[in-house]
């Protein structure tokens, strides 16, 4: 019997594992870095053990202090969790040769799927069809195609590939990509299936013999190569079904699979389905598969099991599915720009309506599972997974609305997140017909929009400085009962200035001697009134609605919009004031009426948005570059970021070479224009 497990792991899938052990009355243990050191998962266990360093070669994939851990807390077993070692053979033959308990597959397993070229020659002969695939690039004639890494998943080390010319420098890009992810930057290339779907099927086996399919995912809607919406049920047909069941079975039992699996496949649009590969630990999307089962089925509890030697329970091999369920990936990045990671303070996370975390719903309701609370830090050294949100209801329909509400509901205050174009996507009616492929976002470009139409943002901007009025008000030392800004005879309004999302906006207004709203007006200097202002065109301006004020309080604003009545949750934090309204949510941050100097910033700077280190620079000081055309890259959060020059011009300063760290709005490159020569 486990007693006492380790988690080799960190952040939303640490806590997930937690959640069963505490039901089961197994004592847990966390090791962690000193980046989260004050995380939730650290606090949740019931010991936990400092790993000396931030990054994951210093803690997370140290073979070594992950031992010791386990040795010094008295652990008697191990589980990887999913990502840094999960998929690691030596690490699992590691673990049982130290005496204690693995909860994964055995060493061999994950050797043998691990080097995915080897897996698919094994399968193969299995009878489990697979795509032609090479390993020399000069033998690909036919394109397009896709690059893979050998090691590891997670879309790392993948690139689309439509023209030879493109093909040395993706191989060359997958190949630093996977090495730097996995520690092997062995690649290969395949055939890519146009409007190919994503599928897979959970399996499961004991060490009795026993391999069964736990019921097929969807998994298409991706970024990156990376899963962000995954479905179960999923949307296939009983027949293509039960021969993705068959096929993973087969694939499970030509390895004597044990614990808990997924086996992933391209669904062409013909039908037909190749096996991608095979994941030999727990998915980042297992919940869906939980949710739809008629009897609680808890993946993690069954790994347990298996691992201490039970037989997979009888009515876990043949789970009847129940109702729909739709998962999302809650992640700290900007999708409209590149998918740039963001970091800093989670100063809000809010997700409303959610009924239960990390566990098992007896009927229609919202799960969440997350590795971050209000508070939490968000850094540079992990991937950018904050939380999934599950929706299940009856039908698929019913959990796709009600997921899109809870998020377009959520406050997520502090980071920038993607749930804007989560709930785009969801709401779309291709996305509610079922017309997903691998390429839907490739083909939407509408869904990166925010939800907050650039025409709503200054009534948002109102309810910002009325929140901020009623908060002056309400802690004035004297004479607090006036109206924000009273003359007792009216004069010029007050102005606020804040920076948007989409450029400055200055509010002005003035309350009359009831409090009510006077007037208002206020301007949105976003890049597109710039350009029309320029070319002298004022026709299409939207005329500014009329506007009443119901009620205003520090952390909420009712306004009257045209004869629609609107509340408005405000939440201030320091010069930062986010608000979340009925359109969507926006953070602005309020300028200084009289701002100190600072430094100042060459025309055409192009500024680093995040910490990282320049992994590589494509061009010298002096060269002549085209809008678009690659300056350097930037590696962080584990991912390669192209910085791209802005405009056509000249190389004017590189300042950071190859191999430098550099710090949030450190200067990468100066390209200067015609119009700005220097």
């Amino acid at each position: 019997m486990i007693e006492r497990l380790l988690v080799a792991n960190r952040g939303e899938i640490a806590r997930r594992v937690f959640a069963t052990c505490r039901a089961l009355g197994v004592e847990t243990v966390a090791v962690h870095s000193d980046a989260d050191s004050s995380a939730p998962f650290v606090r949740e266990a019931d010991q936990a053990v400092r790993l000396p360093g931030n990054t994951p070669s210093e803690t997370y994939l140290r073979i070594d202090l992950i031992l010791d851990a386990a040795r010094r807390t008295g652990a008697d077993a191990v589980h990887p969790g999913y990502g840094f070692l999960a998929e690691n053979a030596d690490f699992a033959a590691a673990v049982t040769d130290a005496g204690l308990t693995w909860v994964g597959p055995p060493a061999k397993v994950i050797a043998a799927m691990g080097d995915k070229l080897a897996a698919k020659a094994m399968l193969a002969d299995a009878g489990v069809p697979m795509l032609p695939s090479w390993t020399d690039p000069d033998e690909v004639t036919d394109f397009p195609v896709l690059v893979k890494a050998s090691a590891g998943g997670g879309g790392r080390g993948m690139r689309i590939v439509r023209s030879a010319e493109e093909l040395p420098e993706a191989v060359a890009s997958a190949r630093r990509e996977a090495a730097a992810a996995f520690g092997d930057g062995t690649v290969f290339i395949e055939r890519y299936v146009e409007r190919g779907r994503h599928v897979e099927v959970q399996i499961f086996g004991d060490t009795h013999g026993t391999v069964a399919a736990l019921g097929v995912r969807e998994c298409s809607i991706q970024r990156r190569h990376q899963k962000i919406i995954e479905e179960a049920p999923g949307v296939v047909g009983a027949e293509l079904r039960e021969r993705l069941h068959a096929a993973a079975v087969a694939a499970g039992r030509a390895v004597d699979y044990v614990s808990a699996g997924t086996v992933e496949f391209l669904l062409a649009p013909t039908g037909e389905f190749f096996f991608l590969e095979m994941n030999t630990r727990l998915q980042v999307e297992h919940p869906v598969t939980e949710l739809t089962t008629p009897v609680e089925l808890d993946l993690v509890r069954l790994q347990l099991l298996v691992a201490e030697g039970d037989p997979l329970p009888e009515h876990s091999q043949h789970p009847a599915a129940r109702g729909y369920a739709v998962e999302v990936r809650l992640c700290a990045e900007d999708p409209a720009q590149g998918w740039r990671p963001a970091t800093g303070t989670m100063h809000r996370f809010d997700v409303p309506g959610v009924d239960r975390e990390f566990g098992w719903l007896q009927r229609a309701g919202l799960r969440l599972d997350s590795g971050v609370v209000a508070g939490s830090e968000v850094g540079v050294h992990y991937d950018s997974l904050l939380a999934k949100v599950i929706a299940v209801a009856p039908t698929r329909s019913e959990a796709v609305r009600a997921l899109a509400g809870a998020l377009a509901r959520a406050e997520l205050h502090g980071v920038a997140t993607n749930r804007d174009l989560l709930v785009r996507v969801l709401r779309s009616p291709e996305f509610a017909a079922a017309e997903i492929d691998t390429g839907f976002l490739d083909r939407h470009p509408e869904v990166f929009a925010p939800l907050l139409p650039a025409e709503q943002v200054p009534v948002t901007a109102l309810a910002a400085a009325l929140a901020a009025a009623a908060h002056r008000r309400a802690t004035a030392p004297v004479l607090s009962g006036l109206p924000s800004g009273w003359r007792n005879v009216p004069a010029v309004p007050q102005v606020t200035r804040f920076s948007g999302p989409d450029g400055e906006i200055e509010v002005r207004y003035r309350l009359d001697r009831t409090g009510g709203l006077a007037e208002w007006s206020a301007e949105h200097d976003t890049d597109e009134r710039r350009a029309a202002d320029h070319a002298g065109v004022t026709e299409g301006r939207a005329e500014q609605p009329a506007v009443e004020l119901v009620e205003a309080t520090a952390d909420r604003v009712v306004l009257d919009v045209d004869g629609v009545r609107r509340a408005f949750r405000v939440h201030r934090v320091l010069s930062t004031v986010f608000v979340d309204g009925p359109d969507g949510a926006a953070s602005l941050t309020e300028l200084p009426r009289l701002p100190l100097p600072t430094a100042e910033v060459a025309a055409g700077s192009l500024l680093a948005p995040l910490p990282g280190a320049v992994s590589r620079v494509h061009v010298q000081v002096g060269q002549r570059v085209a809008a678009g055309e690659p300056l350097l890259t930037l590696e962080a959060m584990k991912l390669e970021h192209p910085v791209l020059a802005p405009a056509d011009g000249v190389v004017a300063e590189l300042p950071v070479p190859a191999g430098g760290q550099v710090r949030t709005g450190d200067v990468l490159a100066v390209v200067t224009t015609e119009e700005d020569p220097r």
